[in-house]
């Protein structure tokens, strides 16, 4: 089966991105990373998908230069400040898969790992926002309603789409509950304005305000 570049320029980062985190283990193994080191693998985890975003810049029109207009920035900045107050206080009991593992940038010696910070940082608020929303809202929510995804304005994709998207998004994070409300609203933005940045920027500002929230109190377990 033939997969068409406009599926493979959405899919193929957030692709990338998961088998290196699901490959992590062996990597560190293959390399033999002592713990500490292991933290690193996640500069690969985004710089992979950065690498196949570059590549497949043209391919997105969804990203080309827009009007924002100022009701939608505000509702921008609203819901990804709320969505970041529902993740931290959606963290314990049935709605997380689990428990929070989280990630401690600290070295061998126990000490915090500026740089790793730097990294961690970066990629959660500038890589993984716009790599999640080319793949669940650009391909996903469109392609639900219709296999040529292209074809459907954002603006009239149904709520069918809108819902099941939602879902799957919230499966990917072990904080399930608060990843559909997430979901929901940064589907919710890019069906009402149809503009993929406002979705993207509100995913960036969620989680640049929880990277912040999270480094200068010590909470690890959300990273």
């Amino acid at each position: 089966m033939t997969i068409s570049r406009e599926v493979l320029s959405r899919c193929l980062p957030f692709a990338l991105y998961m088998a290196i985190m699901a490959l992590s283990p062996w990597l560190a193994e293959l390399i033999g990373l002592e713990k500490a080191q292991q933290n690193w693998l996640y500069a690969l985890r985004v710089a992979a998908p950065l690498a196949a975003i570059i590549y497949f810049w043209r391919d997105y029109a969804e990203l080309r230069a827009q009007a924002f207009p100022l009701q939608g920035l505000l509702a921008t900045l609203a819901a990804g400040l709320l969505v970041f107050v529902i993740w931290i206080n959606l963290a314990e009991g049935w709605v997380v898969f689990g428990t929070l593992a989280g990630f401690v940038p600290k070295t061998a010696a126990g000490e915090i790992d500026w740089p790793l910070i730097v990294v961690r940082w970066c990629g959660a608020a500038l890589v993984v926002p716009l790599m999640e929303e080319l793949f669940w809202r650009s391909f996903l929510q469109r392609w639900l309603d219709k296999p040529a995804f292209l074809s459907v304005d954002p603006r009239l994709v149904t709520f069918k789409s809108l819902l099941i998207a939602s879902l799957l998004f919230g499966s990917e994070h072990s904080q399930w509950l608060a990843g559909i409300i997430a979901g929901l609203f940064y589907g919710y933005l890019y069906r009402r304005y149809g503009n993929l940045w406002l979705p993207t920027i509100a995913h960036a500002i969620t989680n640049g305000v929880l990277g912040i929230w999270v480094v200068a109190g010590g909470h690890w377990q959300f990273w």
